[in-house]
């Protein structure tokens, strides 16, 4: 059987940030018919600009399309910051809007922060405008994540665990 490929992007810059950690966890827990590619270059993306968006843009660009457009799936996984999304990861996003890469593409959406209400409202948003298949099964707001995760990315709190596990087994049944 053809493995399953899912790019993983962390909306966090930060090296071993929480975001991180949970997308390795998850890499860890997916089915072995599962192949997870992290996508660690948000900083090297550049800013979008409209100007640039043409039958050529920055190669950094057909670089990370080409990544989401070959993925059987993506999952996000994104603080929040200042009430909203990271830039870099709003930056990778607005470089697709005048795409089709994630129509109809099997999504599952976390946010992990501190609160991450608004931020996780705003990433659904942009998500459904730019037609990912996602539900409620396949979305996840994990509030407090510093205090529910290790500094080796284990899981400390039962409760969160749980949640991730609904969310991989929910995520996987997209694809059977």
């Amino acid at each position: 059987m053809k493995a399953i490929k899912i790019l993983a992007i962390t909306g966090s810059t930060r090296k071993n940030s929480s975001n991180f950690k949970i997308l390795k966890y998850i890499s860890a827990h997916l089915k072995t018919d599962f192949e997870v590619e992290i996508f660690e270059d948000l900083g090297r993306i550049p800013h979008f600009n409209p100007d640039l968006d043409t039958e050529n843009p920055p190669e950094e660009i057909t670089v990370m399309r080409n990544k989401i457009d070959g993925a059987d799936g993506i999952i996000i996984c994104t603080p929040e910051y200042v009430f909203s999304l990271p830039g870099s990861l709003k930056n990778v996003l607005e470089w697709c809007v005048s795409t089709t890469i994630f129509s109809n593409k099997k999504t599952g959406l976390i946010t992990a922060s501190a609160s991450g209400e608004m931020g996780h409202e705003q990433l659904l948003l942009i998500m459904k405008t730019l037609e990912a298949k996602f539900d409620t099964n396949t979305q996840l707001l994990i509030q407090g994540i510093r205090g529910k995760i290790d500094a080796d990315g284990k899981i400390m709190n039962e409760e969160t665990e749980i949640a991730l596990q609904n969310f991989i087994n929910n995520f996987e049944n997209q694809f059977l």
